[in-house]
């Protein structure tokens, strides 16, 4: 497995994509407090701004920049939250490309910076909020995931 493999899928903690599996449209949406997000929240959070990152969306970081950066409402139906998940792995699975070569890294992505660090500072960002993803599973009872046997 390669670095960016590491820090992006499967790195120090659980698979990424183990994080969002097996879960009801009840768990994704469930609101801990009124202050908490919700996992569809968090994970919604997360595949926009990869998206950014991943491909290279200038319309979408403008939006996101007007503070567009939480969902306006929960998923209706399950099939919303496996398109959400779908577009996570999807992410991932480019930003594994954006690494595959030297020369994709060391693309400058503006004047200070270059794909490799943006790729570092994705992983960073994915790493913190999936962790509050495990957080919430934990509090709910939905941690570790059922096996997909």
């Amino acid at each position: 497995m390669g670095k960016w493999e590491h820090l992006l899928v499967d790195g120090e903690f659980a698979d990424r994509r183990q994080i969002v599996a097996g879960l009801s449209l009840g768990q994704v949406t469930h609101k801990l407090s009124e202050q908490s997000h919700t996992i569809y929240d968090e994970l919604w959070h997360t595949v926009k701004w990869q998206n950014i990152v991943v491909l290279r969306d200038h319309k979408m970081y403008d939006d996101w920049v007007k503070g567009n950066v939480y969902p306006e409402a929960q998923p209706k139906t399950k099939e919303e939250w496996t398109r959400l998940v779908n577009e996570f792995t999807t992410g991932l699975e480019k930003a594994i490309e954006w690494s595959s070569t030297p020369e994709k890294l060391s693309m400058e992505t503006s004047p200070t910076s270059t794909m490799a660090e943006v790729l570092r500072s994705l992983a960073v960002h994915n790493s913190y909020h999936l962790g509050k993803i495990v957080a919430i599973r934990q509090a709910i009872g939905a941690w570790p995931p059922v096996s997909q046997s």
